[in-house]
């Protein structure tokens, strides 16, 4: 049996490489401020929905405003992608749509506000990306949009309350960023604003209720960090906030409905870790939560409209298939159903109606075409 060690090596460039570290993207859903409803009894059944054309991992995947996914991009078997395909939720179908004017690979995807999305440097195979690219879902076509003002990848892109898209740190052409830019889809360029106070990539980037994002953690030199900074998009500058307990890359960060973050698992210094922390914003300091049941990296979070966090697939020691509930009201974890393939560098993306699709990434039987639907079901 591999080590959890070969199985991420095995992703390179795509996953966790020392060198030239790719992003796995992250799909962090925001919602609106509300009481947290119990979760007890609550599970989830995965079923297996329609395959795409071609298999994708370290893609990203977008809910797009008429309820179908844009995946896009990433990686197979050592071929940089171009590819994109559209979910539709009613026929449970993929279907192809118009291809990335270039293969990208630790990219980012975001939704704007005018239901376009944005997408965002990366690598190409070569070289590190500055070019960026509109989709519109009206014709299904790429076009080419204003050039970042530093070519990266393994960074983050957030939307901002204002329309802006902010993206900062990362990997670039000389190493790891600091610099962060802004995207305004008016003018469709790319400005500077403030940079991190440390340099970074492999972190996560979380919109906060007040707009302000916070970034948390993240890979730099050799070894995982426990820093975080808060960006403030009235001044455009950034500031220390407090530290996590524990050192991490490639983890996850989700908002939840009272307003904390929720952070879990990773990469730290010493091997993957099952630690969870929450970052309250009034106070600016980390509380650690109960960890997951098992140390995993590569995985996914998704907030449920009844304020859960499931936690999904992964890797440790093996390619993991199950799933985890988060009970924010409790601070404990739940076992749920598990996916019918175990999977890392997948998209999770929440549907309406509370459907969860997971989408693509590698297992055992290397890169995958298949996709999951998670419905939930109570006893």
């Amino acid at each position: 049996m591999k080590t959890s060690h070969q199985r991420i090596a095995g992703l390179r460039p795509a996953f966790l490489s020392a060198s030239n570290r790719i992003a796995i993207p992250l799909l962090l859903i925001g919602a609106a401020l509300a009481l947290i409803q119990p979760c007890a009894g609550l599970s989830l059944e995965f079923v297996e929905t329609g395959s795409l054309a071609i298999a994708h991992t370290a893609h990203t995947a977008t809910l797009l405003p008429n309820g179908q996914v844009l995946l896009a991009g990433g990686i197979n078997n050592g071929q940089y992608l171009a590819d994109a395909e559209l979910y539709k939720p009613a026929t449970g179908t993929w279907t192809t749509t118009g291809s990335l004017i270039t293969e990208r690979l630790g990219h980012t995807a975001t939704l704007l506000a005018d239901g376009r999305v944005l997408v965002a440097g990366g690598s190409d195979g070569n070289v590190k990306l500055a070019t960026a690219e509109l989709y519109d879902p009206a014709t299904g076509l790429w076009s080419a949009t204003g050039n970042l003002v530093q070519a990266r990848d393994a960074f983050q892109a957030t939307l901002l309350a204002n329309g802006k898209v902010l993206v900062e740190g990362g990997n670039g052409t000389a190493g790891t960023l600091a610099t962060a830019e802004l995207y305004d889809p008016a003018t469709q360029t790319w400005t500077q604003t403030g940079s991190l106070g440390r340099k970074r990539n492999q972190h996560t980037a979380t919109l906060l209720s007040d707009g302000r994002v916070l970034v948390a953690g993240g890979f730099v030199g050799n070894g995982s960090l426990t820093s975080a900074e808060i960006y403030d998009p009235a001044s455009g500058t950034w500031s220390a906030t407090g530290s996590m307990a524990h050192g991490r890359n490639t983890h996850t960060a989700t908002l939840l409905l009272n307003g904390m973050v929720l952070v879990t698992g990773g990469q730290g210094t010493g091997g993957i870790i099952a630690s969870a922390e929450l970052y309250d914003p009034a106070s600016g300091t980390w509380l650690e939560t109960s960890p997951l049941p098992v140390a995993v990296v590569g995985h996914t979070a998704t907030l449920l409209s009844n304020g859960a966090v499931l936690v999904a697939g992964g890797v440790n020691t093996a390619y993991v298939g199950e799933t985890e509930l988060y009970n924010p009201g409790h601070g404990t974890w739940t076992s749920t159903g598990s996916l019918n393939t175990a999977r890392v560098g997948h998209t999770a993306t929440l549907l309406r109606k509370d459907k969860l699709l997971i989408a693509a990434g590698a297992s055992n039987g290397g890169i995958l075409t298949s996709a999951e639907l998670g419905t939930r079901v109570r006893p």
